[in-house]
């Protein structure tokens, strides 16, 4: 079996060779070159061309996020964000991953040799690996779609019935949870972008870092109808509003009188994420049950297919992302093969079944 051929690009000598011999730690990835900048690691790739891309963001002479632009409409390669945790960076890895990057790994400015070696090993190895598997092509469909002018938003508090009315404990009882990791953030801009400003409340998982889902969240409500949020503990699940679980934590759904809200805490790593996707459906699982709808998109590992399954047990409708749109098709092929998702359908469909969450449920 061919090895993963990957380039390493950033301005840090050591950063280099760390991140290098990390990877070189699996038998099934081969470190082809080094770059300290863009402009040489291009002439490099007129020798060999990597499979995977270790990219930074700022470097000397041309920026990451220039080059990932570049790479995209040239030869488009899976690109893994090697990035510096700061706000700055948060922001600029958000334009990094809308223009296509698979994955981030967040790196302090102190210690990143420890860093590297130790806590994010793991991590930065499994990333190259999902990057290689990922349809880089899908993408780079995804990214360059264009997306229209959004009309003036209403706070989602605006757009609730008041206090007695019926209409909220109609609205108030359906709820959409989704769960996506790898190529997951451009797969959320197709979905969340497509909603009307009133929709059912819609809550998230994305397999990203701490400091990066706020930035993340702010993103989609720019380009959103809906109001788009980094959650924070109690929440309220409402109409026009979809909650995205903080890096770093899991986010739980929980039910007072006809009232959602969630829950932000601490835990452990629970299919080695935090948030996890499991957590999250679990407790749609126990607390909306049949009210709820499932949805299990792109990524890589099997994070979410036993919560999901306990949703379709609790007599909520499931769906699984299609292999056909899947960046990395794992997560909903591992849900499939549980018997958790009722039925497969591409990405660009998901939209139109949210809209029609409260036929689906008050159909069955």
């Amino acid at each position: 079996m061919d090895k993963i051929k990957v380039m390493v690009v950033d301005d840090s000598a050591v950063v280099r060779e760390v991140v290098k011999q990390v990877l070189e730690t699996d038998p099934a990835i081969q470190v082809i070159a080094t770059a300290m900048d863009p402009l040489f690691a291009m002439e490099k790739m007129k020798t060999q061309w990597p499979d995977v891309i270790v990219l930074d963001i700022e470097m000397p002479r041309m920026d990451g996020i220039t080059f990932l632009h570049k790479i995209m409409a040239e030869r488009p390669t899976p690109v893994v964000i090697c990035s510096t945790l700061t706000e700055k960076g948060a922001q600029a890895t958000m334009l990094a991953l809308a223009a296509g990057a698979t994955s981030i790994i967040t790196k302090p400015k102190m210690g990143v040799k420890r860093f590297l070696q130790e806590d994010a090993s793991n991590d930065l190895i499994e990333s190259v690996k999902a990057a290689a598997r990922a349809n880089v092509r899908r993408l780079v469909d995804t990214t360059l779609r264009p997306v229209g002018a959004v009309s003036p938003k209403l706070n989602a508090d605006a757009i609730l019935a008041p206090p007695g009315a019926a209409a909220l404990d109609q609205t108030s009882e359906q709820i959409v949870a989704i769960g996506t990791s790898t190529g997951g953030t451009q797969a959320l801009e197709v979905v969340l972008t497509a909603l009307p400003r009133m929709c059912a409340g819609i809550v998230v998982v994305q397999h990203m870092p701490e400091m990066f889902t706020e930035a993340f969240a702010q993103r989609l409500n720019s380009l959103c109808e809906i109001e788009v949020l980094e959650a924070k503990n109690n929440d309220r699940v409402i109409p026009g509003r979809a909650l995205i679980a903080p890096g770093g934590k899991h986010m739980l759904l929980k039910r007072s009188g006809a009232q959602y809200h969630v829950e932000v805490v601490e835990g452990p790593l629970v299919n080695r994420h935090r948030p996890s996707v499991d957590v999250l459906f679990r407790s749609v699982a126990k607390f909306a049950g049949k009210n709820a709808l499932g949805i299990i998109m792109t990524g890589m590992g099997d994070d979410g297919a036993r919560g999901l399954k306990e949703m379709r047990d609790s007599g909520a409708h499931t769906l699984g992302e299609n292999e056909d749109t899947c960046v990395v098709y794992g997560m909903p092929k591992e849900a499939k093969k549980l018997g958790a998702v009722c039925e497969e359908i591409p990405l660009q469909q998901i939209a139109g079944r949210i809209m029609n969450v409260h036929a689906m449920i008050s159909g069955r």
